[in-house]
């Protein structure tokens, strides 16, 4: 049976951007120091209350009008976000049923950043098995929710009040990771290809919990009793502790290794892709492996200026811009590559 090839996208961005001009407001930083850094200019974050199923809803309806589809033509989601309304249940069964198709399985997966290449693979083999035919893949985040200050007014440019020192100053030591993380969500509809020569090829996917200090939550988790205490927040536990230049080499070590081994596997060579469409965690990261594995940076496209790292939603949100500028067709060669919290990290093939 053919593998799946996608056939709808969407995207939805919560909010107007925050700049990095605004994040100056809350911490010790500048437009120059964060765009140095990491590429990024602009950024989304989710209200309060609002959550990262929330967030899919518009995606997926996006997705499904590009498919011209009905919601209740999906028979699977897949959900993947490091970000879920609750610690249980799942987001999934929560998009199903805001979508209303309540009673559709929904798988929710847990591997932050890489998410879309396992996604991919999962989403292939339930439809070659049989076990499904159309199958809506979202990756969506709200990580407003440990971003390390509290003076939203004062950061959206509602108050010009003064933010109290001791906040600040908390703000500005968590500054490597809070000038990464934005919000939002992408949606991809996927099928059978219907097609021998086109459609899903295959995935290289690896994970080492050796290295998961290298980004992680300490706080919280099911080690405590409770699970959460004042101590935690009192410890700062539930902002994500980060080794920024650990996993920076990490990155730039594994991506072009696995990209390679799975070229090799399947016989393509690195000139015939067309697009290497890579998680957008920092643009510095993107352009060391595109400089590792020799290939031209225009087949390597990013948008981490606008959002940021939306962490699953990355990919997703990517394809949903190159599918609607008329970049991405049909027989086109695609490369997709991610590193993420575990750790996790992998490369996928497939032919549009």
């Amino acid at each position: 049976m053919a593998g799946i090839t996608i056939i709808g996208s969407g995207k939805h961005l919560p909010g107007a951007p925050v700049t990095n001009a605004a994040l100056s407001r809350v911490m010790e930083t500048t437009d120059e120091w964060v765009k140095k850094r990491t590429g990024i200019e602009q950024r989304h974050f989710a209200d309060e209350g609002e959550g990262a199923s929330d967030l899919a809803v518009g995606a997926a309806q996006k997705a499904l009008e590009s498919a011209e589809l009905r919601a209740d033509e999906l028979d699977y989601i897949i959900f993947c976000t490091m970000t879920p309304d609750h610690s249980f249940p799942g987001s999934g069964g929560l998009l199903g049923a805001k979508l209303g198709i309540p009673g559709v399985p929904a798988l929710d997966i847990r591997q932050q950043c890489c998410a879309m290449p396992f996604a991919l693979q999962v989403a292939n083999g339930l439809v070659v098995s049989g076990a499904a035919k159309t199958i809506l893949i979202v990756g969506a985040e709200a990580h407003a929710g440990f971003m390390p200050w509290k003076d939203w007014d004062v950061l959206y440019g509602n108050s010009d009040r003064a933010v109290d020192p001791a906040d600040f100053d908390r703000g500005t030591r968590h500054r490597g990771l809070a000038i990464l993380f934005g919000d939002g969500a992408g949606a991809l509809i996927v099928r059978a290809s219907g097609d021998a020569t086109r459609g899903f090829i295959g995935a290289e996917l690896h994970s080492d919990g050796r290295d998961a200090k290298q980004i992680y939550i300490e706080g919280g988790g099911f080690r405590r009793r409770p699970y959460w205490s004042p101590q935690m927040f009192e410890r700062e536990e539930h902002i994500p502790s980060m080794g920024g230049r650990e996993l920076f080499k990490t990155a730039v070590t594994r991506l072009p290794e696995v990209v390679r081994s799975l070229t090799k596997k399947h016989g393509v060579a690195l000139t015939e892709i067309d697009w290497f469409i890579a998680h957008q965690a920092n643009d510095r990261i993107n352009v060391a492996v595109t400089e590792a594995l020799g290939v031209d940076p225009a087949r390597v496209p990013s948008n981490i200026a606008r959002y940021g790292n939306t962490s699953a939603g990355t990919i997703p949100i990517l394809m949903d811009e190159m599918f609607r500028d008329g970049r991405l067709k049909r027989g086109q060669l695609l490369c997709f590559l991610a590193l993420g919290s575990g750790l996790h990290w992998g490369a996928a093939l497939m032919r549009l």
